[in-house]
């Protein structure tokens, strides 16, 4: 494809994203994202939102309600965007996010930001999709639809991930107890909330092409198809462990820690996703997708491989203890009960 300048083109071209749309702004991540766009300015922000959706939105966002199910409502609504950013449960059913797809592709979205926040399914070794909306297919899937794609990839959300409890990186908080993975020092890259939302933020805030062939900056025309790499930390669980003992003031006396071999682990998780019971699947899916994250050698550590993004998106260094002070807040809240309350309560629903 030849290479397009903004010199080139016609007169009124502003060289920026002026409209983009956000499905899932009132969720957890999408929250933050909403943030920090209105921090940066600059955008028309278009929330779509469920019908009947009670969920409010700050000032300087603009609500459209729609209908999930009727491709045509979704077009409605997306006509005149530059930028759709999908931001949906990954137990919501894969053919969700193919519909809000193949709708931006026929309201002409040039660039679709796809609900894979996490790992690297860009350029990252083949593995089995635990979590089907995290895949290669939902790539050609964009493609297809006449639109291109970029996939931010972040890893692990640390704050949650920490106090979610032992499933995830291995706390067990009430017992005061550690399961590392293998010997516990495998780093990886994990981000926060906040990061995310300001790397959305940062990437709807660069120009769209360069300005002529001198231009290296980054641009949105640049990463077309391709992975946005952004990271907040790089730890291990035993950095994890001395981070909390330094906010709590615990002493390595106050914990027990055991190991588990990473693989045994992984084989742990899958057997639980054959389950029946919904929930205990559900548990079991988030297992094996958190523990190959720290297979040795694996794909968790991506920034020794890959250039981060950070810079370029005027991303800043975090304190590691702040984010961990955070995570602590979740914790005493019992954050990782109220979901699996609610997680029950909507398996029990269907």
């Amino acid at each position: 494809m030849k290479p397009r300048y903004a010199k080139d083109q016609p007169a009124g071209f502003t060289n920026r994203i002026q409209n983009m749309a956000i499905v899932g702004a009132t969720g957890q991540l999408g929250k933050f994202v909403i943030s920090e766009l209105l921090k940066s300015g600059g955008h028309n922000v278009t929330a779509l939102t469920r019908l009947g959706s009670q969920s409010a939105l700050p000032n300087g966002i603009k609500q459209t309600p729609v209908d999930y199910d009727d491709e045509a409502s979704l077009v409605h609504a997306l006509q005149g965007q530059q930028l759709l950013v999908i931001i949906i449960a990954v137990s919501a059913p894969a053919e969700v996010h193919s519909r809000i797809v193949n709708a931006a592709g026929k309201a002409n979205v040039p660039c679709i930001m796809p609900n894979s926040y996490g790992e690297d399914i860009v350029n990252g070794a083949a593995k089995e999709d635990l979590l089907p909306v995290y895949s290669k297919k939902g790539l050609q899937e964009i493609e297809d639809a006449g639109s291109s794609w970029v996939v931010m990839v972040c890893n692990l959300w640390y704050e949650y991930s920490l106090a979610m409890g032992p499933i995830w990186f291995g706390f067990d908080f009430a017992q005061k107890k550690l399961t590392l993975y293998d010997d516990g020092n495998t780093k990886v890259n994990v981000t926060t909330w906040e990061q995310c939302g300001r790397a959305i933020a940062g990437f709807a805030s660069l120009k769209e092409l360069p300005e002529n062939e001198y231009d290296v900056a980054p641009t949105v025309s640049g990463l077309r198809n391709k992975a946005l790499y952004v990271s907040s930390f790089l730890l291990s669980q035993n950095d994890m462990l001395q981070s909390w003992k330094r906010v709590t003031g615990d002493s390595d006396e106050d914990w027990t820690v055991e190991a588990e071999n990473s693989k045994e682990r992984f084989h742990r998780g899958i057997a639980m996703m054959k389950s029946d019971n919904a929930l205990t699947a559900r548990m079991g899916a988030g297992m094996a997708s958190f523990v190959r994250m720290f297979f040795p050698g694996g794909d968790g550590n991506y920034e020794h491989t890959h250039l981060l993004h950070n810079e370029s998106l005027g991303l800043p260094k975090e304190s590691l203890d702040g984010r961990t002070a955070f995570a602590k807040k979740l914790v005493d809240e019992g954050y990782a009960a109220k979901l699996f309350k609610r997680a029950a309560a909507e398996m029990t629903q269907t």
